[in-house]
Order: structure tokens, then C-alpha cells, then sequence
């Protein structure tokens, strides 16, 4: 059984790391609109058991979409630096080739 939740939770985390950054940073801001209704819902004139029950679901559903987010800005983000780091490299290798060159002649 544990095997099955850690395959899905796989797939779904590989799902999300192929999303675009907009996406990532579109569903923080959705994370921070439950984060802020979690919170103001205490405000209405509803009873304890309804405050309750919309608390814990919208700070799950703020819960839920700021590690979506996550690991959708985290993924674009490694993939960005690590391209960012191989081009300097390469640049540095160009570079290293061009004083070679100028030493031998």
C-alpha cells in the first residue's frame, strides 16, 4: 500500500516539475488568497463548528496549492540554474581554448 501512494506522489511531482513558472507563481498567489479567507473567514457571524470546518478546508486548500507551487517554481527554477552553470562553463572552456591558441602561436 505505501509503495502506491509513493509511486503517485512520483507521478504527480514529475506532472507538476514539467509546468511552466507562470503556472508555479499563479498558484502561489492562489495560496496566499486561502491563506488570507482561512483567516478572515473567523470574522463572519457563523457558528464554532462552521468556522471550524471552513478553516480547515481552506488552509488545506492553501496548504495544498503553495507546495503545487512549489515544487513547480523549485523545478523551473534548478532547471534554469543548472543551464545558467553549463553555459558558463562552456563559456569558460571557449575561453581557455582562446589563450591556449594565442600561447602556442
Amino acid at each position: 500500500m505505501k509503495q502506491y501512494f509513493v509511486k503517485a506522489f512520483n507521478a504527480t511531482k514529475r506532472w507538476l516539475s514539467g509546468l511552466s513558472i507562470r503556472t508555479g507563481v499563479i498558484l502561489l498567489v492562489v495560496c496566499a488568497i486561502f491563506y488570507a479567507l482561512s483567516f478572515a473567514q473567523m470574522l463572519l457571524p457563523l457558528s464554532n463548528s462552521t468556522k471550524v470546518t471552513l478553516w480547515i478546508i481552506l488552509f488545506g486548500m492553501a496548504k495544498l496549492t503553495q507546495y503545487m507551487g512549489l515544487i513547480i517554481v523549485g523545478a523551473e527554477w534548478w532547471r534554469r540554474f543548472k543551464n545558467r552553470l553549463k553555459r558558463k562553463s562552456e563559456a569558460g572552456e571557449s575561453s581557455d581554448n582562446n589563450d591556449n591558441k594565442k600561447i602556442k602561436d
